[in-house]
């Protein structure tokens, strides 16, 4: 969304921008850090910092600040009123019942957001948690959106950007993530095996509404058994179109 310069508050982009400078590399910063993440001055991040706290969403040591749980009133007020969390979680629901883990994921930027999930703890990665934030680049379901994209605007997502190496089988060479994604458009469902990290494979299909528009991915992280091409594709794979036809009414 684009607005007039009139109508852009300032101050409340540089106190969201520090906000999100907290990540799982970084859930302690001071103000030095906090500007560097944030792109602001040190002085700026000190008031913004100080003034988070006294509204309850930092804790402080007096040197460092972290997330305080007052920050989840924004994904809960989300979770709660969203209308794509609460239409997908009853079938996420049923299809966990078998011992997968399913999920539902949105694109935002270069990252794919966890906004409804369902599972068992023994098939759930680390990190594939409601609201987690995994890369774009290197999840079956960031494939799936980035895929779902006009190839301008994947082009304008491409574009100056370095996809990192987070383990032996993560692809980086842009030649060939284009084509993976290339393959993913044209198939329309993905496969990442040890891709964002080891040990956990996952396909993804995804999720489009009457209009035909994706508004999410739906994927399930699985053994590398069942990601063989017999039960890939005679289970896992038409278990997630089926339910993805489904769902399309209601998103």
């Amino acid at each position: 969304m684009t607005i007039a310069k009139a109508d852009f508050i300032v101050g409340m982009a540089k106190g969201l921008a520090v906000l999100e400078s907290f990540d799982t590399e970084r859930q302690r910063l001071n103000a030095t850090l906090a500007a560097q993440r944030a792109g602001i001055t040190r002085a700026a991040a000190r008031r913004h910092l100080l003034t988070l706290a006294h509204l309850g969403y930092l804790d402080t040591d007096g040197a460092y600040f972290w997330l305080a749980p007052k920050v989840l009133r924004f994904s809960g007020s989300y979770l709660a009123s969203a209308r794509l969390p609460r239409a997908v979680q009853p079938t996420l629901n049923r299809l966990a019942q078998d011992g997968e883990s399913f999920s539902a994921v949105v694109l935002d930027g270069d990252q794919g957001v966890i906004v409804a999930r369902s599972g068992s703890h023994r098939m759930l990665a680390y990190g594939l948690h409601l609201g987690a934030r995994l890369p774009a680049h290197a999840t079956s379901t960031g494939r799936v959106l980035l895929a779902a994209q006009t190839k301008a605007a994947f082009n304008a997502w491409m574009k100056g950007k370095e996809l990192a190496r987070l383990t032996a089988h993560t692809v980086v060479d842009p030649k060939k993530f284009r084509a993976l994604v290339a393959q993913v458009r044209a198939q329309d469902w993905c496969v990442a095996s040890q891709e964002h990290e080891l040990g956990v494979h996952a396909l993804a299909v995804p999720l489009r509404n009457m209009q035909g528009v994706t508004v999410a991915a739906l994927n399930v992280v699985t053994s590398p058994q069942r990601l063989q091409p017999g039960p890939l594709e005679r289970e896992l794979l038409p278990l997630l179109q089926d339910a993805a036809r489904e769902l399309r009414p209601l998103l």
